[in-house]
């Protein structure tokens, strides 16, 4: 995938959510050009999930999560903008990708165990899967990580991965993204509020606030700044919050 851009057929009015969030409108005015890694940062509500969302549904992917064909879908809660939207891809680019998101994984998880061997090309049925509902959200995570469905060429969406996570479960989920795009064929977008999985070595970072999209060093991101002044002296920083 080397870029989103708005669609020719789009017809969304722009005086309309989602295009009422500046991070919206300013991918679909100016496009988003993609890396082989891609981290999406910025408050709640700068439009980090919307996006991430609105992709991963243009590429085919369920709203609630899984691979490429996979349809597992409790409520339609999402936004129109993925209608209004066009992945370019390389020469070549695989067609098969996956897409995971904290807030909707037990549903996931739940699918996989009732369509073992019929997810869409989801990998069901792996003999060496782990239960997913018998560990911990962040064990689960890692563990979904370990199957096979993220050892080929693909389309790896994540939304807020690190929910869960603990400081050295971040730090896994560094080294196996960093893994996956070590590989030609693969490509990964995240979304994220985690200082840690936003140093994922060679990504591209964007920054989401309230004049748009921005490219920022992962030393000059705002929750890199407020993480670096609140472990310096809590006490100071809260003072601030509560002054």
């Amino acid at each position: 995938m080397r870029r989103i851009e708005r669609s020719r057929y789009a017809a969304l009015p722009e005086d309309r959510w989602p295009l009422t969030i500046p991070a919206v409108a300013a991918l679909l005015r100016d496009g988003v050009d993609l890396g082989p890694a891609t981290i999406v940062v910025g408050e709640n509500g700068a439009g980090k999930s919307t996006i991430i969302e609105a992709v991963a549904m243009a590429f085919g992917l369920s709203q609630e999560g899984g691979s490429t064909g996979a349809r597992h879908s409790t409520r339609a809660t999402e936004s129109p903008l993925h209608e209004d939207l066009t992945l370019v891809r390389g020469a070549g680019a695989s067609r098969w990708g996956y897409f995971l998101r904290a807030e909707t994984m037990h549903g996931l998880f739940s699918y996989l165990e009732d369509h073992p061997a019929s997810s869409g090309g989801d990998a069901g049925g792996l003999h060496d899967e782990p239960d997913f509902h018998r560990l911990s959200h962040g064990e689960s995570f890692i563990g979904m990580l370990a199957t096979r469905r993220f050892d080929g060429d693909g389309f790896f969406v994540m939304d807020e991965p690190e929910a869960g996570l603990s400081f050295s479960a971040q730090l896994s989920l560094v080294a196996s993204l960093a893994e996956a795009v070590a590989a030609p064929g693969r490509q990964v977008l995240v979304a994220t509020h985690s200082p840690i999985v936003a140093s994922l070595p060679g990504a591209r970072i964007l920054q989401l606030d309230e004049s748009g999209i921005h490219e920022v060093a992962w030393e000059d991101l705002d929750v890199v700044e407020h993480y670096r002044r609140y472990l310096e002296s809590p006490g100071r920083y809260l003072r601030h919050l509560l002054d």
